[in-house]
């Protein structure tokens, strides 16, 4: 492995640097960056070009300006721009604001995007699969910037005017209604009359649900409280059971179920605390929460369980905790929603200039800003990774191991998780390191619609102003994360499948 690694870096290395020399030639080429200096009146043209013309070294050759450029790149200085700043400074604020818009839409993208794909694959050809292939194939086909504009109408403008007064109207409550009752009915297993038991049933809680808060008016002043954190938390236990082992009444599951009470003890005990903390107390706890639950899920799962009843508790444990920390920032959404005018979505900017408030409100403020170019992300990626998934599951499912599995007698659930899923994920890692590796580079596109200024923001001033910094800090961000990952989906190679030898 030691050896394969090193392999793949010396061999990565060459390709970034062939690959730098190439960027850099092409950038000097894209626009001349004295255009503008050209076009002032004369007594200023020829100080002004001077200035310029020293400052990005124009009277040296490409070569010589290109390792000039790698010789500082190589002690961290990535140089100055045509107007003299730090590229490492722009750099910074950039690759930040990148960061905040990607790693939530990234995220939620792998993870929503395989488990719609594995139910898809598992219930293939039903009611389900079709409707999710035909919602897959809609997003796919969507241009960013027309779902980007969409959003900022609906998610934003009408939905802060409609926060005014949050009354929901019947036929929307029917509408959502009806779509969680076909939901239900397809994921639920078994005969027709099952089916129909479930739809009719989902149906109508999702109507008794809607109808109370809109009448309480609780989208005005939201929050969960402490029966629902604890019947939520009740619920997280028995689902990651059953995820990570199997749902039994055996130690996993009341590993969970303690990790599920201490959380529910904690919403209590840690009210002062929560009151308005900083973001490393946050940090803290979560970190304390995994100690607890490991000890727990160590202690209660004993020789036998211990291997299932840790990660359950600890799963448990963790979101329980993301519970409560939703609930808390709930809770601060009306002063929140009344500090910023009533507009709690934000459609332009990554957050509001000059705008002082608490820890909660200022997590508020900062989701209000991410929401809609996340959402206009996920939607576009959910699709790749929700049809990829699918066929990777399907092919994988008709394989002879597979079949060997079930005739051994092993349950539905490990052939699905241990050999299924495990398996199919090969090629979707592939997927996940390109995705990651290139949108790290930014999100032009989005960032335009949405009004960021981050990575790709970078690249296309650097473009506009044919000035070569500002693109080869783009590039070392972006094509070391390409090449990184790649080595990263290469070496995971060997733990998703150890048919796979890395000599």
């Amino acid at each position: 492995m030691l050896v394969f690694i090193a392999r793949r870096l010396f061999v990565s290395i060459w390709v970034f640097l062939a690959s730098s020399v190439l960027v850099f030639v092409l950038s000097t080429q894209v626009r001349d960056p004295l255009a503008e200096a050209r076009g002032l009146p004369d007594s200023a043209r020829e100080s002004k070009i001077a200035e310029i013309t020293e400052r990005m070294h124009l009277d040296d050759s490409v070569l010589v300006r290109y390792f000039r450029w790698l010789s500082d790149a190589l002690t961290g200085d990535l140089g100055t721009n045509r107007q003299g700043q730090s590229v490492n400074t722009m750099l910074e604020s950039a690759f930040s604001a990148t960061m905040q818009l990607i790693i939530g839409a990234t995220v939620l993208s792998i993870v929503v995007g395989i488990s719609i794909g594995v139910i898809s694959a598992l219930r293939q050809y039903t009611a389900l699969d079709q409707t999710v292939t035909f919602v897959a194939f809609i997003c796919f086909s969507l241009p960013l910037f027309w779902v980007g504009t969409l959003l900022k109408q609906f998610l934003a403008i009408d939905f802060n005017d409609w926060l005014a007064d949050p009354v929901i109207s019947p036929l929307f409550i029917g509408a959502i209604s009806l779509f969680a009752g076909l939901f239900c009915g397809s994921v639920v297993l078994g005969d027709r009359r099952t089916r129909l038991i479930a739809f009719a049933s989902s149906t109508g809680a999702m109507a008794v649900l809607l109808a109370v808060l809109s009448a309480a008016e609780w989208f005005a002043d939201p929050g969960l409280g402490p029966i629902v954190v604890a019947l939520t938390a009740v619920a997280g236990a028995v689902g990651f059971t059953t995820l990570v082992g199997g749902l039994e009444w055996r130690p996993p599951l009341q590993a969970a179920l303690v990790a599920a009470a201490l959380g529910i003890v904690a919403y209590f005990a840690l009210d002062p605390v929560l009151n308005n903390p900083q973001l490393p107390t946050i940090i803290g706890l979560a970190l304390l929460t995994v100690g607890i639950c490991f000890a727990v899920g160590w202690y209660v799962g004993g020789d036998l369980y211990r291997r299932n009843a840790v990660p359950a508790a600890i799963f448990t444990g963790l979101f329980a905790g993301a519970v409560i920390f939703t609930d808390r920032m709930l809770q601060s959404f009306a002063d929140y929603s009344e500090s910023v005018g009533g507009r709690p979505v934000s459609t332009v900017g990554a957050e509001t200039p000059n705008y002082e408030g608490t820890f909660w409100e200022s997590g508020l403020d900062s989701f209000g800003h991410l929401a809609l170019p996340t959402l206009a992300l996920v939607l576009i990626s959910l699709a790749t990774y929700t049809r990829y998934t699918r066929a990777s599951m399907l092919e994988v499912m008709n394989q002879d191991f597979v079949r060997t599995g079930r005739a051994k007698g092993l349950s539905e659930r490990a052939v699905v998780t241990r050999h299924v899923l495990r398996n199919g994920l090969i090629p979707i890692t592939t997927l996940i390191a390109y995705d990651i590796g290139t949108i790290v580079g930014g999100a032009v596109v989005t960032e335009q619609v949405f009004g960021w200024s981050a990575m790709g923001s970078l690249l296309f001033t650097g473009i506009e102003q044919g000035d070569p910094m500002p693109i080869m800090a783009f590039f070392v961000v972006s094509g070391g994360a390409i090449v990184l990952f790649n080595m990263i989906a290469d070496i995971a190679y060997a733990f998703l499948d150890p048919r796979i030898r890395l000599s």
